[in-house]
């Protein structure tokens, strides 16, 4: 038995695949002011739609819907059916609060409350 698909079938599978993707995924890629949408996130890198998107490089940020989740320094990997894929060389998760540079005790209370008199 024969498992040959045609050119014209295998891309129409593909952009079918593709469109599925973008369809669930809440995440996106923010390079500057544009935003692409994240067809794949995985530990490694992530994957967008290749023929929408053009050629990212560099420091991008990843969001879940309003949501900062990592600041990322990315290389292009490879393409494939019509994904086009990204490996992380630095990837830090966002915070929403600074980083403290003292220790501070668990117990510790959160504001002081007196009069002064």
């Amino acid at each position: 038995m024969s498992t040959y698909v045609s050119k014209e079938i295998r891309a129409e599978l593909d952009a079918a695949r593709i469109a599925a993707l973008k369809k669930s995924s809440r995440l996106r890629v923010e390079m500057g002011n544009n935003t692409f949408k994240i067809l794949k996130l995985w530990k490694d890198g992530f994957s967008v739609e290749a023929e929408t998107t053009p050629r990212l490089r560099g420091l991008v940020d990843i969001y879940d819907g309003a949501r900062h989740l990592y600041q990322c320094l990315i290389v292009a990997d490879e393409e494939d059916g019509g994904q086009m894929r990204y490996e992380f060389k630095r990837s830090t998760a966002a915070s929403d609060k600074a980083p403290l540079d003292f220790y501070r005790a668990p117990d510790a209370p959160i504001a002081l409350l007196g009069n002064d008199d």
